[in-house]
């Protein structure tokens, strides 16, 4: 993929090697892929946001471990350089679709974080995994994640971790549209989300889609990806499905705790998206079939 041809933006927010109060990030070991399922498993029973079970955790996991002192990263490196240009582009994207629409498209901010870290979502740590938060509409990523992508999902490639942007970008269009509202509100009504056919795993495959309709517009703009690109994508799509998470951290599928939905449904949607770059074409919640 030749990222560099995109724009860099000017949205993304350094603050790896801090704390998030300031100082430097304690050491100490994060949460096991197993327990993330597992916690998130917990949640959806009980009815509480895993997200916030897991800042709760991570915070008393970090209490009373003594700090020590990571070198902050070279300020605008490649990795750095990398996301902005992939951000950039998500931007530009997006403003055009919305301006089509007569909408206007607030951009979203990305926070590069090591460790840990604070959002309006609650306290967060790398094992989290890159996620956004509608409160503050940011997106947050731990860059160490893409070496897990690589070495754990055999998901390697820049194009793979371009999805994985895109996709969170996906959930800040979510956010101005209005959908993850809706959702948030069944949730908070009492209606069931969670399930293969649920809200959130309507949700996320939306956001799949929405990453596809971005990688279209861009490859039209830039012509920017290279042999063996798309397939990288379609693999990180496929190794981060509920069904592969489940049967790798407890042995086994429960498609009523699903949320993000199955490999199979997660490379369907970004391939819907791709196919035409046509947002139209991203209307999960009324489709009958995922």
């Amino acid at each position: 993929m030749q990222w560099r041809k995109g724009r860099r933006s000017d949205n993304v927010v350094d603050a790896r090697g801090e704390s998030p109060g300031g100082m430097r990030i304690g050491g100490g070991k994060g949460l096991t892929l197993g327990a993330v399922v597992l916690i998130v498993g917990i949640g959806l029973l009980t009815g509480q946001d895993p997200m916030q079970i897991l800042g709760q955790l991570a915070g008393q996991m970090q209490q009373g471990t003594p700090t020590q002192t990571q070198p902050r990263p070279a300020a605008n490196d490649e990795g750095s350089q990398f996301v902005a240009s992939i951000l950039g582009d998500t931007e530009d994207t997006w403003r055009a679709i919305f301006a089509q629409a007569n909408l206007q498209y607030k951009d979203p901010k990305l926070v590069l974080f090591s460790g840990q870290v604070n959002s309006a979502c609650g306290f967060a740590t790398s094992a989290t995994g890159p996620f956004y938060c509608p409160a503050d509409q940011q997106v947050y990523l731990d860059m160490s994640f893409f070496r897990e992508m690589e070495q754990r999902f055999a998901a390697a490639g820049d194009f793979a971790q371009a999805y994985v942007i895109a996709h969170e970008v996906g959930h800040h269009v979510q956010t101005l549209l209005g959908i993850s509202a809706k959702v948030n509100d069944a949730r908070r009504s009492g209606q069931r989300v969670e399930g293969a056919t649920g809200l959130l795993v309507r949700q996320e495959l939306q956001a799949d889609c929405f990453a596809g309709v971005w990688a279209y517009q861009a490859q039209q703009r830039h012509n920017w990806l290279e042999p063996g690109d798309v397939e990288e994508a379609l693999n990180a799509a496929n190794a981060i499905g509920d069904d592969r998470l489940q049967q790798q951290g407890q042995g086994r599928v429960v498609p009523d705790s699903f949320t993000h939905g199955t490999s199979a449904q997660r490379v369907k949607w970004f391939k819907a998206g791709f196919d035409k770059g046509d947002i139209n074409q991203c209307d999960t919640f009324k489709a009958k079939v995922l």
